[in-house]
């Protein structure tokens, strides 16, 4: 379904408060601190490692020769270093990355990894062992050495504005794989992070969040996790992974609890406290409800009505409504809780859907897209559903045949025109009785789109009046918090920058 241009945004808008800049990769996901001009975040970051280290004694690294790791001894005896030992390494021990290991007089020990040979490649093309030699040179009585290198490091920070109104790390901490998702209760200062290896590990922040402490790690999934959502009331830990399975963990023990598998991996995940019903929206575009106990769950049913993969999922406990988006660029609204399986269509972005966040005092949705798009939508309306596309072998107005009749086209002598739709009532129409474009913003078309003459002339001027404002975030949008209390929004883009918004202009 092509869109047309968006219409141009109201004056009312965001408010671009502040941006936290200085992350060397893309952002994974991040959150604001309730209450605290803070900011926590997760990304894999690069990092050049130099270190000087004084009054060595040995030195012990190893390099890949002819896909054959050899291990080399260095010794600093009378101002100069010398080679003590050279060799390759036995197959058992093979390493999978560059390592160099560091013994002082002291009896110190230091052990650096380094996840490319050519971080010890110099410029001139010359060897890992040659690089070496010349880094190790020194006329010193006492031997110093010089050791540089680039390293990925998974990392979490938490980000507090500082009285300079700039945002500095107060918490820098390092992980063993790559964060993928996390979640973080504001009421325990729990933050829970899943991994790039299947780990879920949770922290505890200090009080003044300039300290975390590792509570416990605990194998969740067989693959990167996907989504973590922390459920309070029940102290579960509720997660999703690329291994097709949903499951759920006790927080206070870390014991698996119960798993489902779903049909292709999940990127949308929400949990109901008081019917304990979980929703999950995964790849495949279904979204599928659950309703877990303790040690079970038991199948409620699936849905299914986007093209293409449910991207994110947003639940309304009070209108128990559910939104998803997708990558299809739409947003649908299930009626959940009005067991009349009504679904209301949004279309807003012209990339997919990244993120919804809804506001329950104001019943406004807010979404996101890769298209650099916010969009607030005005769910305080009665909307309406879509209507399906009817089949049909000729143009419901005017009953010219489309190209695939044959025998109309023989019998009438008259040449088969392609099949349209119109957005409003649905019926099969040719070009001529479609020539009309109108925005529907009830049945979630902001935007002009196709409809047929008839229903272009019953469509008065109150019902094309816009439900839904559009702004521009000027960065690709990779991932969305929202927090109510302050009606502050935190978008972290492509391009490795967190933006906070004040809404509340557009959120009112």
């Amino acid at each position: 379904m092509a869109t047309e241009p968006q219409p141009k945004a109201l004056t009312r808008k965001p408010v671009l408060l502040n941006k936290v800049e200085g992350s060397q990769e893309v952002v994974n996901m991040a959150a604001i601190v309730p209450k605290e001009d803070g900011v926590i975040s997760v990304s894999e970051d690069r990092l050049m490692l130099i270190l000087m280290i004084q009054d060595i004694k040995h030195i012990v690294y190893f390099m890949t020769v002819k896909e054959l790791q050899w291990k080399v001894v260095l010794t600093f005896c009378s101002g100069n270093w010398s080679e003590s030992g050279f060799g390759p390494v036995p197959e058992q021990q093979n390493l999978h990355c560059s390592q160099a290991c560091v013994l002082s007089d002291h009896g110190s020990l230091m052990l650096l990894n380094f996840v490319h040979e050519s971080c010890w490649t110099g410029n001139n093309g010359s060897t890992v062992l040659d690089m070496s030699r010349s880094l190790l040179k020194s006329d010193l009585t006492t031997p110093m050495v010089l050791l540089q290198g680039l390293r990925h490091i998974e990392t979490v920070r938490v980000w507090l504005k500082r009285d300079s109104g700039q945002y500095w790390p107060s918490i820098y901490h390092a992980m063993p794989s790559p964060c993928s998702c996390m979640s973080f209760n504001p009421e325990t200062r729990r933050l829970s992070i899943g991994l790039d290896n299947g780990t879920i590990s949770e922290f505890i922040l200090s009080e003044d969040y300039n300290k975390m402490t590792l509570v416990k790690s605990y194998q969740a999934h067989q693959s990167r996790v996907i989504m973590i959502l922390f459920v309070l009331e029940m102290e579960w830990v509720l997660s999703t992974g690329q291994d097709k399975h949903f499951t759920w963990h006790c927080s206070e023990s870390g014991q698996r609890l119960g798993g489902y598998r779903t049909s292709a991996g999940a990127c949308g995940l929400q949990f109901d406290v008081e019917t304990r019903h979980v929703f999950v929206g995964d790849h495949s575009g279904q979204v599928t409800i659950l309703k877990l106990e303790q040690e079970s769950c038991s199948l409620v049913t699936t849905f299914k009505g986007h093209t293409g993969g449910v991207t994110a999922l947003c639940w309304d406990p009070i209108q128990r409504v559910l939104f998803s988006g997708s990558s299809d660029h739409s947003i649908i609204m299930w009626d959940i809780g009005g067991r009349k399986g009504t679904a209301i269509e949004l279309q807003g972005h012209n990339d997919k859907v990244q993120s919804l966040s809804y506001a329950h005092h104001t019943r406004q949705l807010i979404s996101c897209g890769a298209d650099g798009g916010i969009v607030v939508w005005n769910m305080d309306v009665e909307r309406q559903e879509t209507p399906e596309w009817l089949d049909s072998d000729s143009c419901q107005k005017c009953d010219q045949p489309f190209f695939w009749n044959f025998k109309q086209m023989w019998d009438s002598k008259k040449i088969g025109l392609r099949q349209h739709h119109c957005r409003k009532c649905g019926k099969a129409v040719c070009g001529k009785c479609s020539s009309k474009r109108s925005s529907i913003p009830l049945m979630g078309f902001e935007f002009e789109v196709r409809v047929c003459n008839s229903c272009h002339e019953s469509i008065t001027d109150e019902e094309r009046a816009p439900t839904a404002t559009f702004h521009d975030s000027k960065h690709n949008i990779v991932h969305v918090h929202f927090d109510a209390t302050r009606g502050w929004l935190l978008t972290s883009g492509t391009d490795k920058v967190i933006k906070l918004w004040d809404m509340t202009p557009v959120v009112s």
